[in-house]
């Protein structure tokens, strides 16, 4: 249950920048940095697991490999955009927080844009 291990590490950040932030405010952004980044590494490790279950699929049902590229490329947009995102809040920057949420939607929707062509493209020969 890794999710445990995350859930401590997490909740120990938080206390340990707590405790920080009464002595010295300005370390306890670099406390809640370091715990962030550890979660992010483990998160990064399940990665793996990811692309093997992503190329399972890809052996039971013939889809493109430019498409599971992209639903990688949105897994990794989405998470890295919350993560910078809660840092920014952490940091007490909510406007550029929200900024960079922004953003990391529009990325989505950008990097989704061929797939969606090619549905409304598959829907248009049905149709035609």
């Amino acid at each position: 249950m890794e999710i445990i291990r995350i859930s401590v590490i997490g909740i120990a950040g938080v206390f340990l920048a707590i405790l920080v932030k009464e002595v010295k405010p300005e370390y306890s952004f670099y406390v809640t940095l370091a715990a962030g980044l550890m979660i992010l590494f483990l998160a990064v490790g399940k990665l793996s697991y990811l692309l093997e279950a992503i190329k399972s699929i890809q052996e039971y049902i013939p889809v493109e490999t430019a498409y599971m590229n992209i639903l990688l490329k949105m897994i990794g947009i989405t998470y890295i955009g919350q993560f910078s995102a809660g840092i920014c809040k952490d940091a007490g920057y909510s406007a550029i927080a929200s900024q960079v949420e922004l953003f990391g939607r529009l990325a989505v929707l950008a990097v989704s844009m061929p797939v969606l062509t090619a549905l409304l493209e598959t829907i248009h020969e049905f149709l035609g």
